[in-house]
């Protein structure tokens, strides 16, 4: 092991402080104003933003965060915080070295400013940086990235950066996912479908060059290869569009609503891309996708939770942490 000095910035997207509509206008405002996220030019997208979507979107949205909110917080909170202490434990374990851990949300509280200002204090010469984004997006790891850029450039000393640019395809990942489904298959029964869904993202930024959808298709295909279930019963989707145009596709919800009428009376859904469960799998998919199935004549329908806080989940992260510093 390096005798250099490594700290660890874990990075979420962010979540509101609290599940009222001035809590989530807060965090949407900023979220939808990234042009990572947003990119028609301020000038259009400020208006339509300010007038129409926060004012309309965040009283819906709030009564979506409390139909999840759990006790400690926003579920994809809390689960971020246990896998901060856990990941830092499990650390210690291995290198038998007190490395820092530190969680920052791109949009949000804890900032992704505090947490690299709280880890330049301790000292680290290298910054590994970890977003927990299974696969690569402009419009999620980029986002980091360039969040970081600019708050490195407060500082006149900038540590040595590794940035884990996406894990997609990693052996323990898949490995990881492949337990959680297999362990929901032993509880509910086989599925006749097996729907694998991912957050979507514009069309128009795939033809641009986001490889997004290309890691979506290499973990659906390392997954397929690993479980013991027919591929032709599995179903790559999306999720989670919004706005008036294309997104990626097959979408979800619309798949999900065809099912019952070609036969399909139970289906489970995982979601690989969300490392914490959330609003989009917590009430999007196990919620409002679970009443559009059984609507159109579903019998049985799972949600298979993310990887959350589980211990194949922690081990996978302390590989690609350790990776980095050997």
């Amino acid at each position: 092991m390096s005798s250099k000095t490594y700290g660890v910035l874990l990075v979420n997207l962010g979540t509101p402080d609290a599940p009222t509509p001035a809590a989530i206008r807060c965090y949407l405002a900023k979220f939808l104003s990234d042009r990572r996220v947003v990119d028609i030019p301020p000038l259009i997208w400020q208006p339509i933003l300010k007038g129409v979507v926060l004012p309309f979107r965040s009283s819906r949205v709030a009564k979506l965060y409390q139909e999840i909110w759990m006790e400690e917080g926003s579920p994809l909170l809390v689960y971020s915080r246990r896998q901060q202490t856990l990941l830092a434990e499990k650390l210690q374990r291995e290198t038998l070295t007190d490395i820092p851990v530190a969680l920052g949300m791109t949009y949000g509280f804890p900032s992704l400013s505090q947490a690299v200002d709280d880890l330049l204090q301790q000292g680290i010469s290298d910054l590994i940086i970890l977003p927990l984004y299974p696969q690569y997006s402009s419009t999620t790891s980029a986002a980091v990235f360039d969040s970081i850029s600019t708050i490195l450039r407060g500082y006149r000393t900038i540590p040595t950066l590794h940035f884990i640019r996406s894990y997609a395809s990693h052996p323990a990942y898949i490995a990881a996912l492949k337990e959680t489904i297999e362990q929901s298959f032993e509880k509910h029964g086989q599925p006749d479908h097996l729907i694998v869904s991912y957050h979507g993202i514009p069309e128009r930024l795939a033809k641009m060059g986001d490889i997004y959808p290309q890691d979506c298709e290499a973990t659906t295909r390392l997954l397929s290869q690993v479980l013991d279930y027919p591929t032709d019963k599995m179903m790559m989707t999306y999720q989670s569009r919004f706005g008036r145009l294309p997104w990626l596709s097959p979408y979800t919800d619309k798949t999900i609503a065809l099912l019952p009428g070609q036969g399909v009376k139970h289906v489970q859904v995982v979601c690989p891309g969300f490392a914490s469960d959330c609003l989009e799998t917590l009430e999007e998919i196990e919620q409002q996708n679970k009443m559009i199935f059984l609507a159109a004549g579903g019998k049985k329908f799972e949600y298979i939770s993310a990887l959350n806080d589980n211990k194949a989940h922690i081990s996978l992260l302390a590989q690609l942490v350790t990776t980095v510093m050997k």
